[in-house]
């Protein structure tokens, strides 16, 4: 059920593959990523100043940290980040034996472990994909394998449902979540994106437990229900819609990022914003990002 909003056009950017939105409400600040160009972007909405650093390689996803500064997940693993120094702490990397693969998306969870999926650039539509767990201790856990891209995750507000998302087989899937412990089961399709309407890539879940995935190739945002029904679907003015965060001072601000790398010569030609940054005021709250405490 298509519904017309305001999506505004936020920042110029054209960032290749724009991904990870990570909202500071601590300095109300927006973080994200340009993938392939190894950028790590910072953008403070009221001084309306952009920062962009080259960190010399892929990362795929950064979240807050409690001690102060960012964990990343990267092409070489787990590292902590410092804006100041613009340097990457290298300290876990569970597929260094794999060079063709790299971390792809993450979140933390509410008892502050940080999880993170790989991917394959150069087979991704193959199953190499494998999800992990960063503890607070620094230990590294397989937690689920054999994934195309590994992509979009999320909790649901009572902790129970963990969403994780699988974007070539265009399914978001659902497990059981013990957050006392850490351990996901049952296994189970949340949704399954209709083959032509593009697949499903980030995610972020609201304060009433809504589901909003991006919808990469589809142009637009959808709002799942938690029986995995659409509630609402979000036009985009570009294909590659990437990701998605809430942010604001109410949290209830939709940052929005895209990219170009897919689209062909003429698909660039007739959708200029591509990769840029997009902001929707949605009328629904999002929930606080939890920090990693290692």
């Amino acid at each position: 059920m298509s519904q017309d909003y305001e999506v505004e056009h936020f920042l110029k950017l054209g960032n290749q593959i724009g991904e990870g939105p990570l909202w500071s409400s601590e300095n109300q600040t927006i973080y994200w990523v340009d993938i392939p160009q190894h950028y790590i972007h910072r953008y403070c909405p009221d001084d309306e100043k952009l920062e962009v650093f080259d960190v010399g390689l892929p990362v795929g996803a950064l979240a807050l940290r409690e001690s102060g500064g960012l964990v990343a997940a990267t092409k070489r693993g787990f590292a902590f980040w410092d804006a100041p120094s613009n340097e990457l702490t290298f300290f876990a990397d569970p597929e260094e034996n794999q060079p063709e693969t790299r971390f792809n998306d993450g979140a933390v969870d509410r008892s502050g472990r940080f999880w993170a999926g790989t991917m394959s650039d150069s087979d991704p539509h193959g199953s190499h994909g494998n999800l992990y767990r960063l503890d607070i201790d620094g230990s590294v856990h397989v937690m689920d394998t054999g994934f195309t891209i590994s992509n979009g995750i999320g909790w649901s507000p009572d902790n129970k449902i963990m969403y994780f998302t699988d974007t070539m087989r265009s399914v978001i899937y659902a497990y059981d979540f013990d957050i006392a412990t850490g351990m996901i089961e049952n296994r189970r399709p949340f949704v399954t994106v209709p083959e032509g309407e593009g697949v499903p890539d980030g995610l972020t879940v609201d304060s009433e437990g809504f589901v909003w995935s991006a919808i990469a190739l589809g142009y637009k945002i959808n709002r799942y229900d938690p029986n995995g029904m659409v509630e609402r679907e979000i036009r985009v003015p570009t294909a590659f819609v990437s990701s998605c965060t809430f942010g604001g001072p109410g949290l209830d601000e939709l940052y929005i990022t895209t990219g170009w790398e897919p689209l062909n010569d003429e698909e660039k030609l007739s959708q200029p914003f591509a990769g840029d940054l997009f902001r929707l005021y949605t009328g629904v709250t999002g929930l606080e990002e939890p920090k990693y405490l290692g």
